[in-house]
């Protein structure tokens, strides 16, 4: 492994000889290393056989972000897949969380979701883990969000045969009335798409970095309900992103539809665990 990854950082950018790495555990995806050589340390992510372009749409992700000029991103230095394998290489990120690393992310994600889009969607396909995430430019949030992201995963789940029959016949009804809850025309904001705690850092000097994203231009809410239904945000992270960009008071009706999403998505990847807590919310709307 010492050999292959010493050959990665030599052949694209960084000569200097390896003086030490490790394994970095805690994704279930990737095997991920830190390296430090005597020109800097690194962040690698290696899968063997990826999906098509996994890690051209993770930089993709990144370098959108990084456009904003809101919330730091690591730097990226090389990526590569050839089908058999694909790595990104990546700035190693060191810093420890803290409370006030969160309120700053709340008021720079606001800020970000205050850069907007004509249309809803993204130009490239994604991923969200290793599930396919389609894109296209949509002109209606409620569109956008039924055929890119519910219909998607309502459609693999049925093809696993992981919810009884009854539940899909609600989540079909519910897919033809999400315009009682959702705004058809909301502004659309870059999000993050898949922002739960794990997903950002802190660097030395106490700046949040967003990690692992998944974006595409939608409605502000789908992000917040996201950090919501797991935890891991502190209150003043939540205030902070109020203070910028405040909620609808309709946002609590709403919110476990947009959490829906990310059950399903949950649902696919790690099974039928997840069925009561969607079967609780498609009983909520249906």
């Amino acid at each position: 492994m010492h050999s292959m990854l010493s050959k990665a950082i030599q052949t694209y950018f960084d000569t200097s000889e390896i003086v030490t790495w490790k394994q970095v555990y805690g994704g279930d995806i990737n095997e991920s290393f830190y390296i430090r050589t005597a020109s800097g340390s690194y962040f690698i992510k290696i899968q063997a056989a990826p999906p098509p372009r996994f890690f051209h749409s993770e930089k993709s992700g990144l370098d959108t972000i990084r456009l904003t000029k809101t919330i730091s991103v690591p730097n990226v230095f090389h990526v590569y897949e050839d089908g058999e394998i694909g790595c990104l290489i990546l700035e190693w990120i060191s810093g420890k969380k803290t409370e006030q690393a969160a309120e700053k992310l709340g008021n720079l994600l606001a800020l970000m979701h205050n850069h907007t889009g004509e249309k809803f969607g993204f130009a490239n396909n994604g991923y969200i883990g290793k599930l396919p995430q389609p894109n296209q430019w949509l002109d209606s949030w409620i569109d956008y969000y039924r055929t890119c992201r519910l219909q998607p995963q309502i459609r693999l789940a049925e093809e696993k045969g992981l919810l009884p029959l009854s539940i899909f016949k609600k989540l079909n009804k519910l897919m033809q009335e999400l315009e009682q809850w959702i705004p058809e025309k909301p502004k659309a904001s870059l999000l993050h798409g898949d922002l739960w705690s794990g997903n950002w850092m802190a660097g030395e000097n106490g700046e949040p970095y967003l990690i692992d994203p998944s974006v595409f231009y939608g409605h502000d809410e789908f992000e917040l309900a996201f950090t919501e239904l797991f935890g891991g945000f502190p209150a003043g992270f939540y205030h902070a992103y109020q203070e910028v960009n405040p909620l609808s008071k309709d946002y609590e009706d709403r919110k476990e539809l947009y959490q829906l999403f990310y059950l399903l998505v949950h649902l696919n990847l790690f099974g039928k665990s997840y069925v009561n807590a969607v079967e609780r919310i498609v009983n909520r709307y249906v």
